[in-house]
């Protein structure tokens, strides 16, 4: 699924519209998450109609205020409106974490023909891998909100990230799912090369210890020698 987006620009929906088009940034935001393209436009009386709805399901799995941990969601705009403007207009009412393509992106039509898009509003729910999940969830998100969701994850086999961080910050997307493991996995051997090193440390402390004994011996020793041989010659 990230493959779709791979030299591709993805732009946020926020106020400064930051461009997303590295491929670390890419494959940040997208890996192993549900991906939902929404193909609208701003003149159907239907998409106005469900925009609110599909607002409503997002930020109730992706906004911290709705939910302690941010699903692993991704909700991409494919415009199918004939100016920019009207894209302006409708992106406006989009929820502000939806990623969109630019209106002068050729790949907007090329989405489009692919996933054989005809009427508007679509939206196509793709597994991590790829696959399609739903050729259109717009009745589904409509009749079983939030709850449809668990049964992409199901059908998707998503691994949750429920004993992460909360997602509210945008570095945490550069997360994969199999991270906690790994960091598990890293602080195990680094305890054990903590524990190697104190070992190791204790070790020398005890031998500059001995070494400090034996030097403290030696010294004591060579100034009752000198005390001996000054009696010796005294008594000479």
């Amino acid at each position: 699924m990230v493959d779709l987006f791979l030299n591709r620009v993805l732009v946020e929906n926020n106020w400064d519209q930051d461009e997303l088009n590295t491929e670390r940034e890419i494959i940040g935001i997208l890996e192993n998450r549900i991906l939902m393209l929404f193909f609208a436009s701003a003149e159907c009386g239907k998409c106005q109609e469900f925009l609110p709805v599909l607002n409503d399901f997002f930020k109730r799995l992706k906004d911290p205020v709705y939910i302690e941990y941010p699903k692993l969601l991704a909700l991409v705009y494919v415009s199918l409106d004939q100016s920019e403007a009207q894209q302006d207009r409708f992106l406006k009412e989009l929820h502000k974490k939806v990623l969109f393509l630019a209106f002068e992106d050729p790949y907007r039509k090329e989405l489009q023909a692919k996933f054989k898009v005809k009427d508007v509003p679509t939206v196509v729910v793709l597994r991590p891998d790829g696959s399609v999940l739903s050729p259109n969830a717009v009745q589904d998100i409509c009749r079983f909100g939030c709850d449809c969701f668990r049964d992409w994850q199901e059908s998707a086999e998503l691994i949750e990230r429920s004993f992460m961080l909360n997602e509210q910050f945008d570095n945490l997307n550069m997360r994969s799912a199999t991270e906690p493991v790994r960091r598990l996995k890293y602080k195990t051997e680094d305890d054990k090369r903590k524990k190697t090193w104190w070992k190791l440390w204790e070790k020398g402390k005890d031998r500059s210890e001995e070494e400090e004994e034996e030097e403290v011996k030696d010294a004591t020793l060579d100034r009752k020698r000198k005390e001996g041989d000054k009696g010796t010659w005294w008594r000479r």
